[in-house]
């Protein structure tokens, strides 16, 4: 890929990115609640990779009103979600409750990408004027951090008290 050459650029190569690190996200939020035996959060996990699938949808939407129809494969969320592999996926956990720790700090890590992904986004889309973008693009942005709070609640409310209690035994 060449380097931008405007602002156009850098906004259209961001959407791009954010595709691809959705379809990766989503790839493996689903194997992750496939993982887990806690079914709160496997619903959880389920409903967000969902959601990712929908901001996918909106991201195409938005690169096809750019006149563009392919995405730009995304290295960030290919080395997060690597980790999540190696952490959550291929680990051999004694603890179950200290699996779902590690896989909710994982899965933070890479919403937390979603959100800066998406925030980067929107500011390139204000800059251009581009208000129906801004307003989809808030609403995503919007969405990660609904999703990234419910998980720091689980994980506050039961999966690390869980996973202490273990430790305690």
């Amino acid at each position: 890929m060449s380097a931008p050459k405007n602002l156009t650029d850098c906004y259209t190569h961001e959407l791009q990115d954010n595709w691809s690190a959705n379809e990766q996200m989503e790839t493996v939020v689903r194997k992750m609640a496939d993982a887990t035996d806690d079914s709160s959060l496997a619903d959880k996990l389920r409903q967000s990779a969902d959601g990712i699938a929908d901001s996918t949808a909106t991201v195409k939407q938005l690169l096809s009103d750019c006149v563009i129809s392919e995405k730009e494969h995304c290295k960030g969320m290919e080395g997060l979600v690597k980790e999540a592999t190696k952490h959550v996926l291929e680990a051999d956990f004694d603890d179950g409750d200290v699996r779902d720790v590690v896989l909710i700090s994982q899965y933070q890590r890479m919403s937390h990408y979603g959100i800066c992904g998406f925030g980067t986004a929107k500011a390139y889309a204000e800059a251009l004027g581009k208000s129906d973008h801004v307003a989809k693009l808030d609403e995503l942005t919007a969405n990660c951090y609904e999703a990234d709070e419910k998980m720091t609640d689980l994980a506050e409310r039961c999966a690390n008290l869980r996973a202490k209690e273990t430790e305690a035994a």
